[in-house]
């Protein structure tokens, strides 16, 4: 039986916990898994949504407004709307976080919509991928 919450984007596993319909749109939470070597697409900014990165293990790398955090477990970083960040894992473990992004603007339909443009054969067509971010709010730097 396929785990609806469970979506593969690329490389990349995201988890919902909470998404926005069962949080009447206030929040969204997930686990996100980044196998070594993997990364967010692109750099990019919050037009509306806080974010927080909480790593459950590994080490999650994290570059907020050009500053690089090496998240551990137990590590925390708050990302707030319009500053640009990227996450990616430059390790050779997988690295684990739980994210909370309020409010639950970018949430299941996203990461479905963006899922179905990535998980292509060949090179996913960069634009459509900026035209969904930006759909929800996600300005690419």
């Amino acid at each position: 039986m396929r785990d609806r919450n469970l979506i593969q984007i690329g490389t990349m596993e995201v988890r919902l916990v909470i998404d926005e319909d069962q949080s009447d749109g206030s929040l969204v939470m997930f686990e996100f898994t980044a196998p070594p070597r993997g990364r967010v697409p692109a750099a990019h900014f919050h037009r509306d949504v806080d974010e927080v990165i909480y790593c459950l293990s590994g080490t999650m790398t994290t570059t907020l407004d050009g500053v690089k955090h090496e998240l551990k477990p137990g590590n925390s970083l708050f990302i707030p709307h319009g500053y640009v960040h990227l996450h990616e894992n430059l390790h050779s473990e997988t690295a684990k976080a739980l994210v909370t992004m309020t409010p639950g603007l970018i949430g299941r339909r996203y990461f479905e919509e963006i899922a179905h443009v990535i998980n292509v054969q060949g090179k996913p067509d960069i634009e459509h991928i900026k035209e969904v971010m930006l759909l929800y709010g996600l300005i690419p730097a």
